[in-house]
């Protein structure tokens, strides 16, 4: 195995704790934490696999998803500070 496999098998394992909070949170912030750091898993294997395979678009798909997961943190930040008061 080479290291980039390792990465990937590593990124697969940090998923599992994500998985068991976005069903068992018992708030939404857990929720929507756990929803975010599986998406930021997902851009990193993405990242990886950009490395790993000789396709250039995968590196435009990791700069719109780091966009698009920037504003759904702020998203999830304000519905879930909204849901406080």
């Amino acid at each position: 195995m080479t290291l980039l496999d390792v990465l990937l098998v590593l990124l697969a394992l940090s998923l599992l704790p994500a998985v068991g909070r976005m069903v068992v949170g018992p708030t939404a912030a857990d929720r929507a934490m756990a929803a975010d750091h599986g998406f930021f898993v997902l851009v990193a294997v993405l990242a990886l696999l950009a490395v790993r395979l000789p396709t250039p678009a995968l590196l435009d798909v990791v700069v719109v998803a780091t966009l698009v997961g920037f504003l759904a943190t702020v998203t999830l930040a304000r519905l879930v500070d909204r849901g406080r008061t």
